[in-house]
């Protein structure tokens, strides 16, 4: 079983900015994604999707990450979409409420395009 974990991100045209991930979100790589997420922020995006059609597992650590910033991102008028999810990684959100706090979409393009009918 491979546990390796990649984050990629990359700016939309739309102003959005889509944040990858590959493989095995866990408590030792949840600071990977905390720090590019952060780093899109910093950059002065607050429209963000997440990309999860290629990531295989999620723990709690991982999950935390998303609520360091949801906050922060609606308070400065943005968003914070979730999508693509395998069911087993939609089962650990849906468990703990997570479609109740985010958006969660079967697609990267159905989340980008919400963000471009709320504008």
């Amino acid at each position: 079983m491979n546990k390796n974990f990649a984050v990629t991100s990359e700016p939309h045209s739309n102003g959005c900015n889509v944040v990858r991930l590959e493989g095995y979100l866990d408590a030792h790589t949840a600071t990977n994604l905390e720090e590019t997420i952060h780093t899109v922020i910093a950059q002065g995006c607050n429209r963000i999707v997440v990309d999860f059609e290629e990531l295989e597992y999620i723990s709690s650590a991982g999950l935390g990450v998303f609520m360091v910033f949801i906050e922060g991102v609606r308070a400065s008028g943005g968003d914070l979409k979730l999508a693509a999810m395998k069911p087993k990684v939609f089962t650990v959100f849906d468990l703990l409420g997570f479609p109740v706090l985010f958006e969660i979409h079967p697609s990267v393009e159905t989340a980008l395009g919400n963000f471009h009918q709320g504008e």
